[in-house]
């Protein structure tokens, strides 16, 4: 059984999210950390967030991710016999 487009683009979806929340924190300096801040703005603020690398690198990153998934699923490694097996159900 092929996993059709809409869901591959559905599950690509999902993974985008998770990558893009996981890469958010890196790089980023706060203005209490550079000691510059504009007054009345809070101090964990973020100074130069750099978010068109942020989407660079979760797009990225998250395709490589999705293509080995998808060359497991058609290998028979993420299959659901398998994947319950190893967790200690019955199928």
């Amino acid at each position: 059984m092929a996993y059709s487009l809409s869901t591959s683009l559905a599950i690509y979806f999902v993974l985008w999210w998770v990558v893009l929340f996981l890469t958010l924190p890196f790089g980023v300096r706060s203005q209490h950390e550079d000691g510059a801040g504009a007054p009345g703005t809070d101090p964990g603020a973020p100074i130069l967030a750099r978010m068109g690398r942020k989407l660079i690198w979760t797009t990225l990153i998250s395709g490589v991710i999705f293509a080995i998934a998808m060359w497991a699923y058609y290998q028979g490694f993420l299959n659901i016999e398998r994947l319950s097996k190893l967790m200690g159900m019955p199928f």
